[in-house]
C-alpha cells in the first residue's frame, strides 16, 4: 500500500514558497536490499522510467557529492548529495537545470525549485522496510509528482521483493 500525505504550503529557506508531499510503502525486503534498489545503476533506470522512459542518474553516490539526473537527450537537473547514511537515509538538493548534458545558469524558472529536497528514509520493521520519501516542489510540479512518484515506488517495492 502507498501512501500519499501532504503538507499545505511551506517555505524553505532561501527558497520560494514550496509543498512537501510524502509518499511511503512497506516492502517486504531488507533496508540493504532497498538501498541497492533505489540507487544501483540498472534498477534505479527501471524505477525511474516512470518519470521518464530512460531516465538515469550520474554520480559518485558520496555524501557532497553531485549527482545529475538525466533524460537520454541529456536533459535534466544537477543536485547534490546533501546528507547520505547507507541502507537508511538519502538527501539531494536540487540546484539547477541541465540540457544538452551543460548545467545551466539559475534562471527565474530554476528559481522555482532550486534548494529543494528529495528525501529517502528506509527503517526497518518486523523483517520488513518502509520507505518514506519526501519531495519539496513548487505547485506546478506538485499534480505530476502526486501521480507519478507512487508508481516509482512501486516499481521500487516490486523490484526488491523479487527472489
Amino acid at each position: 500500500m502507498l501512501y500519499l500525505t501532504f503538507d499545505p504550503e511551506i517555505n524553505l529557506q532561501n527558497t520560494p514558497k514550496m509543498k512537501k508531499i510524502q509518499f511511503s510503502t512497506t516492502i517486504d525486503a531488507s533496508p540493504e536490499k532497498v538501498w541497492d534498489i533505489l540507487w544501483n545503476d540498472r534498477t534505479y533506470r527501471i524505477w525511474a522510467s516512470v518519470f521518464c522512459e530512460g531516465s538515469y542518474a550520474e554520480s559518485d553516490w558520496k555524501e557532497g557529492g553531485k549527482i545529475n539526473f538525466l533524460d537520454p537527450k541529456g536533459n535534466g537537473m544537477y543536485s547534490i548529495i546533501e546528507k547520505m547514511t547507507p541502507n537508511k537515509f538519502m538527501s539531494f538538493k536540487h540546484i539547477g537545470g541541465i540540457k544538452n548534458n551543460q548545467k545551466q545558469p539559475i534562471d527565474e524558472e530554476t528559481k522555482k525549485w532550486t534548494g529543494s529536497h528529495e528525501n529517502y528514509t528506509l527503517t526497518e520493521k518486523n523483517g520488513k522496510t518502509e520507505l518514506v520519501a519526501d519531495l519539496d516542489m513548487s505547485e506546478e510540479h506538485y499534480e505530476y509528482f502526486k501521480d507519478a512518484f507512487p508508481k516509482g515506488l512501486q516499481k521500487v517495492k516490486e523490484l526488491s521483493e523479487q527472489k
